[in-house]
């Protein structure tokens, strides 16, 4: 598959400089590309990235047309309002997606007799559907999936091989469950007064908004009473816990080996970063960012950025790095220090003898 640059600049809606006629066969990030390659540089300030670069044309912001990177480059161009999402468009020109399969329910699926299964709705082999289940329509359920009892599951919503949905739980319409994602498993909450654990209530559930995402291996406990609720649009990464009874808020971006404690909730748009740790009953204001690796211990306020252990503002964190830097030269001017007083000390006791 191959497309001209002057083609490709009306397929993006942009304009170019170069030749028209130039073909280009592919699209990859700029180390990768070779000499047939479109590649994009969403940044001008990182231009320096191409001097290696193989890639006979690249993508780069309309706010470039008139640059001296533009007067003065070797690369055929085209200019774009957004290059990500025009990067993304090319992708999908030279890579388009894979032919579905065909929309029907296998013969190897076990399905309870009481379930309600929507219109052109695909299930795979050696899905279980439970009792008075309801699937929407347009609905995809690949093979090993797992959904208990009395679950609803929203129209378009896709759950990917081996996933699991416990009873009673609620998918939004347009969510995604990737492979081995669990949702609705019980909260790891124990009653130990009598000198051993015993499991408390588990009579909760868990309920996903409409366009929720939730990542490969990810984790949502089931509320103990009330309901675990991630908000509409929340996009959860792999590998993430979300511990019972939490309201997590819409368009989040939770990203991976983060974990969440017991009623724990959030507000619109918060990010928080890979590997972040929260503890139970905080809350986490609208437009937060969590910075990678932070561990909140308390209520964060809105539009706020937190890093560090324990985390703090971002700037107080950057503060006390810098002073722990210094430690190791403090550290010997302290030891010089008390050198110079043991010397004078003994020096005065000398005189006053």
């Amino acid at each position: 598959m191959e497309i001209t640059l002057a083609e490709l600049a009306t397929l993006l809606d942009g304009s170019f400089v170069g030749d028209g006629r130039l073909t280009i066969r592919g699209v990859s990030p700029i180390h990768n590309a070779g000499p047939s390659d479109l590649t994009f540089l969403e940044n001008l300030e990182k231009t320096a990235l191409l001097e290696k670069s193989a890639a006979c044309a690249v993508v780069v912001p309309r706010t470039a047309e008139n640059s001296t990177f533009a007067q003065n480059t070797r690369f055929a161009l085209i200019f774009v309002d957004r290059v990500l999402e025009a990067f993304e468009k090319t992708a999908q020109h030279f890579r388009p997606p894979t032919v579905a399969a065909v929309r029907e329910i296998s013969p190897r699926a076990v399905i309870a007799p009481t379930a309600k299964i929507g219109e052109d709705v695909l299930i795979g082999p050696g899905a279980v559907i439970g009792e008075n289940v309801e699937i929407g329509d347009r609905c995809t359920i690949h093979s090993g999936v797992q959904v208990f009892a009395n679950c609803r599951i929203g129209e378009e919503t896709t759950i990917y091989p081996n996933a699991v949905v416990y009873e009673n739980c609620e998918i939004g319409p347009r969510c995604a469950l990737h492979s081995c994602s669990v949702v609705g498993a019980f909260g790891f909450g124990y009653d130990s007064s009598k000198g051993y654990h015993r499991l408390s209530s588990q009579l909760g559930n868990v309920i996903l908004g409409p366009d929720v995402e939730v990542g490969a291996c990810s984790t949502i406990d089931r509320g103990t009473y009330g309901s675990t609720r991630i908000g509409e649009g929340t996009k959860i990464d792999n590998l993430v816990m979300i511990a019972h009874n939490c309201r997590i808020g819409k368009f989040n971006l939770i990203c991976a080996h983060t974990g969440i404690a017991g009623s724990t909730t959030t507000g619109d748009y918060v990010v928080m970063a890979g590997r972040v740790g929260v503890r139970d009953h905080v809350h986490i204001g609208d437009q937060a960012v969590l910075g990678a690796m932070a561990g909140v211990m308390s209520d964060v306020p809105d539009k706020a950025r937190w890093v560090g252990i324990p985390a703090t503002p971002e700037k107080e964190q950057m503060k006390k790095q810098v002073a722990l830097a210094k430690l190791p030269d403090m550290r010997r001017e302290l030891i010089a220090i008390q050198q110079k007083i043991a010397i004078l000390e003994k020096n005065i006791l000398a005189d006053s003898k």
